[in-house]
């Protein structure tokens, strides 16, 4: 039977359907919150957690580009800003001024020309508004984004994390059982390659799989000759992933739409998702 008031938080009193239990808003067992986390992430193709070791090496900005190129493409996609200090999504979607709303199936998320996304920033009194926080209400937040947010059906949901190897990547991981993959963003700088190494090493340990490494600011291309310019070097981002793993990958940030590429050789237009079918095939896209 369904928990009643009196013994709502008692896990043998939960017969783990929640749909059609009176008190499914307000229980706090936890294998009932569980099965809210796992019923939202049921109805989302792919999971990717995009990190860095190091700050200002261009994460959030990979994570919006890459959101915005399989958009184009016809995808459904969502964001979660995971940096719960250090929101930028918003900013970056030109979506500051929007406010989220409560809605009959959770918090509805912010709308980005298509493109669903949920920050700490949608929610903070002023732009200017710091988030003062310690661990355990970081942990707390990133779960109703992932418990409490109307996302729908989803093809793609990215995670921007925010840099290092504490909390929040080790909550995500944990929160997203089946998460699919972590790029790592870099810089070609020794100091970045550093860090990034450490934030490889981490998802390995966590047995996430490392889809690749994006290079980014490794080179621009000069727009009256075209020709390449390294301003900060190239080539690091080989070996910021050690060992590398079969089908994992590095691009830098001068080539031509090396994200959606690369996710292309990773062969998911192959695999099944929720809206595949409302998708038009690989070939007249590509076309």
């Amino acid at each position: 039977m369904n928990p009643s008031p009196s013994n709502k938080n008692s896990n043998d009193s939960c017969d783990g359907v929640c749909s059609s239990c009176a008190e499914k808003e307000k229980c706090d067992d936890p294998k009932a919150q569980q099965n809210k986390i796992n019923d939202r992430l049921s109805r989302i193709g792919y999971k990717i957690a995009i990190a860095s070791g190091k700050g200002g090496v261009g994460k959030s900005t990979v994570t919006v580009n890459l959101a915005a190129a399989l958009r184009s493409l016809g995808y459904k996609v969502g964001i979660l800003d995971g940096d719960i200090t250090g929101p930028d999504i918003p900013k970056l979607l030109g979506i500051e001024d929007q406010k989220l709303v409560a809605g009959p199936s959770g918090l509805e998320p912010a709308d980005a020309g298509g493109i669903k996304a949920i920050s700490m920033a949608l929610l903070l009194k002023s732009r200017d508004s710091p988030v003062v926080w310690r661990g355990p209400m970081k942990m707390a937040a990133l779960k109703q984004f992932i418990e409490e947010v109307n996302w729908g059906e989803l093809d793609f949901l990215l995670v921007d994390l925010p840099p290092g190897t504490s909390d929040e990547p080790i909550s995500i991981a944990q929160l997203i059982p089946g998460l699919d993959g972590a790029i790592v963003v870099t810089t070609p700088q020794e100091v970045a390659l550093l860090d990034s190494r450490k934030a490889v090493n981490m998802f390995l340990m966590m047995n996430v799989p490392m889809l690749g490494i994006v290079e980014n600011m490794s080179g621009l291309i000069c727009p009256h000759c075209g020709q390449r310019i390294e301003v900060f070097k190239t080539g690091g981002g080989e070996h910021a992933e050690g060992k590398r793993q079969p089908g994992s990958w590095v691009c830098h940030s001068w080539e031509p739409s090396p994200w959606t590429r690369r996710l292309e050789a990773w062969e998911i237009w192959e695999r099944p998702s929720p809206t595949a079918r409302q998708l038009p095939p690989r070939h007249s896209r590509r076309s």
